[in-house]
This record gives structure tokens, C-alpha cells and sequence, in this order.
């Protein structure tokens, strides 16, 4: 076989004929996405997204941008294992005018239905502006079940999903129409990325990738211009990092910063791997029935010449099944929290997008990139499965089977075609709608089944307005209020696993962590977080609580006591709770279920 050089480049299967639109008409377009994209992220928050409440995971981003709009520096004020790019980013949350925590989940599902989109822009080689009700109403499934039981809030993973995809997008239609705004604003969002999370790192030599390979950039002319801007396009790719890490260096973090960045325990998607460790179940069957389906539809494609038209049809038994496999995994998989069918869903994919290039003699540069976009979003210690991508992998697999049938004969006037890809795609937003609806409602992430949650947390503070829990947490932030108001102090700290605290109530956190559990206690970060703890006793004017009932009991409703004796046993995950609790010596407190240490104000 002779590789051409084009296997080299980024060649690829030409995208869609461009469509040209009056400018009116692109206008429209583009409302209409915006359109559909809002209402559903209202109507997502509306009908799920407020239901249910945990003090752990719901307010770990947000509480690290209180710390950021207060003027903390990254790593020198903040401990962190990650970068705080999505601090930065979700500042924006506290602009809205909505309450916080609500706003907040719209904001994550935006930012979800909007990478839906540009996956979807990519794997098909469209854009959006030509899309019809169908595709739309696909693409706006696909976020939904990409969605699935996850809880809508500020998370680095979707960040960055989001913005490697988007980056994508714009640094493609930016290449593509030669358009110098789309393309740096598109380098400048994948750098964004990595200092939301290392995983996403791998996002950059793809984008570098495109930059020299993309087919448009070879067909320009080398010159002097050419190079000054390739010089631009690279400041741009790392603005963001050099910006965020200049900033550090200035205020004497970098030292700190380093060690933090590369002191966490690594990732690496073995599970991914473990997949096919594991014995033959119905998920490996299933990806093994794909495989042989692909392989005849293959088989039929290379003997088209000789089967004539009924080639068309000997193609498209095997490639129906194959097209049912995902849509069966995901019908059993009933869109619940934890998504573990993001795994063979991932195979499916990557395995439609190999046989397919074998098949077909194609290179599928994109379908190759969001896999590996899927590979990155699995890279985590809580939740290392594709799950924030699973619609996309769904669709993705769908879009490659059904793009080698350019031959299957359209029977239907076009008129007809599209009242049935409106019904279609009308009928799939429904049913994921349902689907996510009904998971939700069952088992909200870390709280009780919908009907349970019978409490609002908006009357212990407005930023919590419209989020509802059940009575148990309730009585959790209640009795935190309480506490604030009992003891009042300039500097507090509610441990060890309560990050919401400080922008719901609009405190401070004196001590360099909001969550000082053992994954994140990294380096030199339990000495840090003692010292502090040392520096503020001596500073006086604080408040430090500790619980005595953990997150884990709140999401099964378990009784939160109205009053704990002050040698109450109080909640632990790593020694550093005591050895802080060692360092104040002010005077003991106890409010509702919490124990702490008060220092007055002088």
C-alpha cells in the first residue's frame, strides 16, 4: 500500500457545501441557536438542575472564585492541584443577575450545550447555520445525555471540554475562511483550557497541528507575512498560561505553583484499558457484534462495482444494527449518576472511526480528535469515565455510519424529508429530555430521589434562592447561618468539606484550602494550612467550625442533631483537621451540629 503525503497533512473528507446566506439570514440563524441553546439551559436548570444539594462537590469552583475576586494569588494564596483557570472563568457566575448557585448551573449548562454544538460542527464538517430541525434536534439530545445525571455546577471538566472544543471550532472556521479573529480566539481558549486542568493539555498539539498541517494553511503563500502570523497565533495559544503564571511568578508563587501543578497523583484513563480486562459481558459483546457488522458493511462497500444497486442494500442491514449497539447501551444505561456506559460507548466510537477509515480509505482527523477530547474528560480521580461526551460519542458514531450512504436512494420530496427530520428530531429531544429527567428525579447527585426534597435553601441565604434539598441539608446551612450570626468574626472557616460556605454566605476563608481532603493535600500543603492555621490564632477576630455530620450522611437524609456536646467526635478525612484545631486557642463554641473555636473581635 502507498501512503500519500495527504496522510501526512490534515486532509480529510470535504465538508458540506458552504451554503451562502444573506446576512439577514445568518443573523436569524445564529438567534435561533442562541435561542434554542438558552431555553434549554433554563429549562434544564428549571426542571433538574435546581433540585438536590451537596455541601462537598457544589461550590469547590465557585468558592476558588470568591478567593480569585477577593485579589487571592493563585498557589501562593490558594493550595491547589490544578490551575485556577476555572476560578477565572466562572467569576462571570457572580455577575448574573440570578442567584448565585442557580446561575452557576445555567452557566455549566450552556457551556455543555455549546460544546455539544461544536463537536457536532466538527465530527459532521458543517456548520450550524446549515443545519435543519433534525440535526439540531439531535445535537440538542446529544447535550442532554452528555449531561445525564451530573450535577449543574461549576466544574473544571466541562470547562475544559468546553473550551478545547470551542477552541476547535474556531481555529477550523478560522483556518477555513482565513479569518484572523477565529483563529487566535480560538489558540487563546486551548490555552485557556490547560489552566483549568492538565488533562486538557493535549488539546494544544492539536491545535499547534492545525496551524502548520491545516489544508487552507498550505495553500497559502510562504512569505514574511506568514510567518509574523504564525508568530501572533502563538502568542495568542499562550497568552492565557503566560498571563496566569506571570502574574504568579510576580507575586512570588511560581516555586509554590510548580510543586502544586506536578505534585497531585497522577491520571492516566486505565480504566479505559481495564475495560477489556474485565470478562466478556453484554458491553464487550456489543462492541464485538459493532465490529463484525462494520466488517460487512466494509466488505460490501469493496465489492459495490460488482453488487450494482443491490450493494446498497447488502450495506445497509449490517450498518442498521451497528447504528442500534450505542443506542442500546445508552437505553439501558437510563442516564443516571455515575454514566459507566461512557466506556464501551467510547469503544463503539473509536472503533466505528478506525474500520471506517479502513473501509472507506479516509483519514478522520476530527472523529480521531474527539476521542481523544473523550480520552481527556477521563482523566480524573472522582469521575475517570467519558460521561460529559457520552451523547457525543452516540452521535459521532451515528453521523460516521450513515456519511457512507451518499448511493441509498431518496424516495421522499424534499418537503417531506423535512417535516420527518423535524418529527425525528423533535421526538429524540423529547425522549432524552424525559430520559435525563426521570434519572434526575430517582437520584439526584448526592441527595435524595426528587420527591424528598422538600426544602429551599433560599430562606437561610439568597444565593441559594431556588435550590432545593432535602430537610437534613436544609437544617446543615441553617444551623452554618446561625452560626455566623451567633459568632461574629472577620475570618472563617467551615471544615473540612464545605468550599460553598464562603461565596453563599460571603465570607473568608483565612486558611489556603476550602477542601483539605487527601487527594488535594499536596506537596507542602498540610504545613501551609497549620501555619496559617498558627498565623490566624495569633491575628485573632476568626471563627473556625467542624462538623460532626459528614456530606455522605447529609445525601442520605440523616438526621442532623439540633445541639452536639463541644467533645463531639467531628468529621475527618486526613489529620490536618486536628492538627488545625490544635493551633486555636480561642474559646470553644458549639452551634447545632458544628464544634469550633471563636476568637472575638478585640
Amino acid at each position: 500500500m502507498v501512503v500519500s503525503i495527504e496522510l501526512l497533512t490534515l486532509d480529510e473528507p470535504p465538508p458540506e457545501p458552504a451554503v451562502r446566506l444573506r446576512p439577514r439570514a445568518v443573523a436569524a440563524r445564529v438567534l435561533v441557536h442562541a435561542a434554542w441553546v438558552t431555553l434549554l439551559s433554563v429549562a434544564v436548570v428549571a426542571r433538574v438542575g435546581r433540585f438536590g444539594f451537596n455541601p462537598t462537590d457544589q461550590g469547590f469552583i465557585l468558592g476558588a472564585s470568591w478567593r480569585v475576586l477577593h485579589g487571592e494569588v493563585p498557589h501562593l494564596d490558594v493550595i491547589s492541584a490544578r490551575p485556577l483557570g476555572s476560578a477565572v472563568l466562572h467569576t462571570i457566575d457572580f455577575a448574573l443577575p440570578a442567584p448565585l448557585f442557580l446561575a452557576s448551573s445555567f452557566v455549566m449548562m450552556v457551556e455543555l450545550a455549546v460544546a455539544t454544538i461544536a463537536c457536532a460542527a466538527l465530527l459532521t464538517r458543517s456548520s450550524p447555520l446549515t443545519w435543519g430541525p433534525l440535526r439540531t434536534g439531535l445535537v440538542a439530545a446529544a447535550a442532554l445525555v452528555n449531561l445525564h445525571g451530573f450535577p449543574l455546577m461549576a466544574w473544571h471538566t466541562v470547562d475544559g471540554i468546553f473550551l478545547v472544543s470551542v477552541g476547535w471550532w474556531l481555529l477550523d472556521i478560522g483556518l477555513r475562511s482565513d479569518s484572523a479573529w477565529p483563529r487566535r480566539i480560538g489558540l487563546f481558549l486551548l490555552g485557556f483550557a490547560v489552566m483549568c486542568k492538565q488533562s486538557f493539555m493535549f488539546g494544544v498539539p492539536v491545535g499547534v497541528l492545525l496551524v502548520f498541517l491545516h489544508p487552507a494553511r498550505r495553500a497559502d503563500p510562504r512569505g514574511g507575512r506568514w510567518w509574523g502570523r504564525l508568530l501572533v497565533d502563538l502568542v495568542c495559544l499562550g497568552a492565557f498560561p503566560l498571563g496566569y503564571l506571570g502574574v504568579v511568578a510576580a507575586a512570588g508563587g511560581l516555586r509554590q505553583a510548580v510543586d502544586q501543578l506536578t505534585g497531585g497523583a497522577g491520571a492516566w484513563g486505565g480504566n479505559l484499558l481495564d475495560f477489556w480486562d474485565s470478562a466478556v459481558g453484554p458491553d464487550q459483546k456489543a462492541v464485538y457484534l459493532l465490529l463484525a457488522c462494520l466488517v460487512l458493511a466494509g466488505a460490501a462497500w469493496s465489492l459495490r462495482s460488482r453488487l450494482g444497486g443491490a450493494g446498497v442494500w447488502v450495506r445497509l442491514v449490517p450498518t442498521l444494527v451497528a447504528a442500534a449497539v450505542p443506542l442500546y447501551l445508552l437505553h439501558h444505561a437510563t442516564l443516571g449518576y455515575p454514566l459507566l456506559v461512557a466506556v464501551p460507548l467510547l469503544w463503539v466510537f473509536l472503533v466505528t472511526v478506525v474500520v471506517t477509515a479502513i473501509a472507506y480509505r479516509e483519514v478522520p482527523w476530527w472523529p480521531l480528535a474527539i476521542g481523544l477530547l473523550a480520552y481527556m474528560a477521563s482523566l480524573s480521580w472522582g469521575y475517570n469515565v467519558p460521561a460529559l461526551l457520552a451523547g457525543t460519542l452516540v452521535l459521532g458514531t451515528l453521523d460516521l455510519l450513515v456519511r457512507h450512504f451518499p448511493d441509498l436512494p431518496a424516495r421522499l420530496p424534499r418537503i417531506a424529508w423535512r417535516v420527518v427530520g423535524s418529527v425525528l428530531g423533535a421526538a429524540a429531544l423529547v425522549v432524552a429530555g424525559l430520559s435525563v429527567a426521570a434519572a434526575h428525579d430517582r437520584a439526584p447527585y448526592a441527595d435524595l430521589p426528587q420527591g424528598s426534597l422538600t426544602a429551599d435553601l433560599g430562606d437561610v441565604t439568597p444565593t441559594l434562592r431556588g435550590v432545593r434539598s432535602n430537610p437534613s441539608v436544609h437544617t446543615y446551612v441553617r444551623q452554618i447561618g446561625d452560626c455566623l450570626r451567633r459568632y461574629p468574626a472577620a475570618r472563617v472557616a467551615v471544615l473540612p468539606e464545605n468550599a460553598f460556605v464562603y461565596p453563599a454566605f460571603g465570607v473568608r476563608n483565612p486558611l489556603p484550602m476550602d477542601w483539605p481532603v487527601p487527594l488535594e493535600l499536596i506537596g507542602d500543603a498540610t504545613s501551609r494550612v497549620v501555619a496559617a492555621a498558627g498565623d490566624l490564632d495569633r491575628a485573632g477576630d476568626y471563627l473556625v467550625l467542624f462538623e460532626t455530620v459528614s456530606g455522605r450522611a447529609l445525601a442520605t437524609g440523616a438526621p442532623v442533631p439540633a445541639q452536639v456536646a463541644s467533645d463531639a467526635p467531628i468529621v475527618r478525612y486526613s489529620g490536618v483537621e486536628d492538627a488545625i484545631r490544635a493551633e486555636l486557642t480561642g474559646r470553644p463554641v458549639t452551634c447545632g451540629s458544628f464544634v469550633g473555636v471563636w476568637s472575638p473581635r478585640p
